[in-house]
This record gives C-alpha cells, sequence and structure tokens, in this order.
C-alpha cells in the first residue's frame, strides 16, 4: 500500500486573485503542496474558462486542488467580502496590473495592516522601475528581453513553443512565498513576495549574456549557433520520419560509429577528437545524414538506447499521452473539466515534475465549476446564511 502522499501546506490557507496563466501557477503549487487554495472569480466566472485556441487548456491545466467562489470586486460589498476572505488567509496571490488591487482595499499595504502575518505575492509584468506601467504578455517579453531572437532563425524571432514565462514567473512567486512562510516562522511577520515575467525572461538568456560577457562574441539564434559539439542534430530518416541523435564526447562517438556503421569515418584522423570533428561538422553532418536515411527511426532508436547514446524520437505534444514512462510513473493524473462542450468529461493532465517522499502530488479537487465553493466560504468568513442570500440575490456573489 502506498504511503499517502506528502502535503507540506497542509492548513495553510491561500487567496488567489489571478487569471490566466502565471498567477494561476503559483497557486496550483501551493495547492497540489496540500494548501486550501481559494480561487476569487468575477460573477460570471475567470474569462480564462472561454478561451478558445491555444489558451484552451489553460484553466484545465493550472487551477486544479483549488475552490471557487464568485465576487463582483467593484461593488463595495463583493470587495468587503473579499477582504473579509483575506483576513483569514496566509498568503494572497495575485497577477494584474499595478494599481489594480489598491481600487479595492486588496493590495498589501491595506491587507497587511488587519493581517501582519500576511504573504502576498504580485505576480507582475515588469518588477518596479521604468517599465513597470506597461502591459506585458509572455510573448512580449519574449521579444524585447532576447529569448525570441535566441528561439527563431536569424531574422525571424520566434517566441519560445510554450507559456516558459508566465509558468516560471509564477513557480519563482511560489519560491518566494515558501521562502517568506520560513521567514515568518521566526519573526511572525509576512512580506510582499514579487514576480515579473520580464525579470524572468532576462534571467533565462543570463547563460547568453554571460556567454558575450566571457567571450566578447554575441550569441547566435540557436538553430544558427556555434554548436559546440559534432553531432547534434534532427535526422531526417526512412519514411520521412525525424529523430535527434547525438555523440557529445569522444567515447559517445566511439559507441556511435560502431552501432551505426561508421567505422570510416571513426577511421578519419581529422574527426579523431570532438572539436575537430566540429570543424567539419557540415560535411559530417551530411555524411551521417546519407548513411542512415535507409532506417526507421525506431530502428535507430533501439541502437542507441542498447548503447547508452542520447537520442529523442520528434513528437507532438497529443503523443505524450501515450508515452509509456509517463503512464509508469503516474506523471498523468486525471481531472474532469468543469467548462465548455465537454464539461464533466475526465481527461488527462500533467503534474509537477518533483516527487516528494517519492510520490508525485496529485489531484485532490478537480478544477472547480465557477463559484463551486462561494457559500461554504461566505460562511468560512462569518457570513449567516441570510447574509449570503442577501448577497446573491444581490449579484455580489455567485
Amino acid at each position: 500500500m502506498n504511503a499517502p502522499v506528502p502535503q507540506p501546506l497542509a492548513g495553510l490557507r491561500v487567496i488567489e486573485f489571478t487569471h490566466m496563466v502565471m498567477g494561476p501557477t503559483c497557486g496550483m503549487l501551493l495547492a497540489d503542496m496540500g494548501a486550501e487554495v481559494i480561487k476569487i472569480e468575477p460573477v460570471g466566472g475567470d474569462r480564462t474558462r472561454t478561451l478558445l485556441g491555444a489558451g484552451a487548456g489553460f484553466f484545465p491545466m493550472f487551477n486544479r486542488n483549488k475552490k471557487s467562489i464568485q465576487l463582483d470586486l467593484h461593488r463595495p460589498e463583493g470587495a468587503e467580502a473579499a477582504r473579509r476572505l483575506c483576513a483569514t488567509a496566509d498568503v494572497v496571490v495575485e497577477n494584474f496590473k499595478p494599481g489594480t488591487m489598491e481600487k479595492y482595499g486588496l493590495d498589501y499595504a491595506s491587507l497587511s495592516e488587519a493581517n501582519p502575518r500576511l504573504i502576498y505575492a504580485a505576480h507582475k509584468g515588469f518588477l518596479p522601475g521604468p517599465y513597470d506601467h506597461r502591459t506585458a504578455l509572455d510573448e512580449v517579453v519574449q521579444m524585447m528581453g532576447g529569448l525570441a531572437y535566441m528561439t527563431g532563425r536569424p531574422g525571424d524571432p520566434i517566441r519560445a513553443g510554450t507559456s516558459v514565462n508566465d509558468i516560471m514567473g509564477g513557480l519563482f512567486g511560489a519560491i518566494g512565498v515558501l521562502g517568506a512562510l520560513l521567514q515568518r516562522g521566526i519573526t511572525g511577520r509576512g512580506m510582499e513576495v514579487q514576480s515579473a515575467l520580464y525579470e524572468n525572461n532576462v534571467f533565462l538568456v543570463g547563460q547568453h549574456m554571460l556567454q558575450y560577457a566571457v567571450t566578447g562574441k554575441p550569441a547566435a539564434p540557436l538553430p544558427a549557433r556555434d554548436n559546440p559539439w559534432a553531432v547534434y542534430d534532427v535526422f531526417t530518416v526512412k519514411d520521412g520520419e525525424q529523430i535527434f541523435l547525438a555523440a557529445v564526447s569522444d567515447a559517445q562517438w566511439t559507441k556511435f560509429c560502431g552501432v551505426l556503421g561508421l567505422a570510416d569515418l571513426q577511421a578519419e584522423p581529422e574527426l579523431a577528437t570532438n572539436n575537430l570533428r566540429v570543424v567539419q561538422r557540415p560535411r559530417l553532418l551530411r555524411a551521417i545524414a546519407e548513411r542512415i536515411a535507409h532506417l526507421s527511426a525506431a530502428e535507430l532508436a533501439a541502437r542507441m538506447e542498447q548503447a547508452g547514446l542520447p537520442f529523442a524520437p520528434i513528437r507532438k505534444p497529443e503523443d505524450l499521452y501515450d508515452d509509456e514512462h509517463l503512464l509508469a510513473t503516474g506523471g498523468l493524473a486525471d481531472v474532469t473539466l468543469p467548462d465548455g462542450a465537454r464539461a464533466g468529461q475526465k481527461v488527462k493532465t500533467t503534474l509537477f515534475p518533483f516527487t516528494l517522499a517519492g510520490q508525485r502530488l496529485g489531484v485532490r479537487l478537480d478544477p472547480p465549476k465557477a463559484g463551486e465553493h462561494s457559500r461554504e466560504l461566505l460562511r468560512s468568513a462569518g457570513y449567516e446564511p441570510a447574509a449570503i442570500d442577501a448577497l446573491v440575490a444581490q449579484g455580489v456573489a455567485a
């Protein structure tokens, strides 16, 4: 029998004023680790629930293990209910434009007066400074922060293929919260934590900045980079399949030649070391591609795996639902969709990529329906049943 999944944040209450990806990611990490996370949505629900296209997966992906309450913060009674909930909280998470939370008395300065133990995690586009008034998106900071330049071909900047800054920005916010919780255990006081998309992006490209500082040579976009390894590329093989193959040391090169029948290449003095092979890289890659073009990707994968060499089939996100490793290790978990044409259906979602005491942090609560826990949460904030009925009747809560 499996041991219970650790919940190191059990007993912690988190109030979340978030939408889209960045703030919800922070709240989800805290929720997966056992915190009670309460998502405050506008009456009618978080608009993220109804996004189309590339946004269709945002809400069910980043809002598991949370409760939902709908409040109209534009109404004084709704803002008061939110403040009363925050007075019961250990942590508040938000990711709205600068100045938004102050309008409702939900900023750190206001809330910490009544609750000095409060930890407040603000997720913004930019940390305070000359840019902090700007509206930021993941794509915006990727373009201005060098990541799109590094991802695309020269002259063709392309954003990364997922919401890297939103997701990592939320994780950095959660890391800050965990540090603040430890500090609160010592001092008894909370603090404000800030995380930002732009600064996250700059951190991601820091290795390329340091490359320039160390070498004096600007980093080239990855598709055109000076590769430090000779065999490190995608090859097109039988039936048009593609596979990534690599040999990043002289020992791996010897094995690579052995399993692919490239003894003549291995014998060339001009290819004896990795640095020599890098000089010969265009010629070498063409020769390898010609020699392996008749092999299937599956056969190449089997040979590489048997030899302990790095390789990767080229797959699409939907292919990962059938990945034997993810299925065997519990990396996917069921959630019930709360919205849309498939509401009520179960689908697989991805879990955080770490274990505690050998256990993956799973799904305790499905992504909530809008306002699913409103009455329960208003009672926890001290509202009597009649007062709750009145808030609902007035459209302040739902």
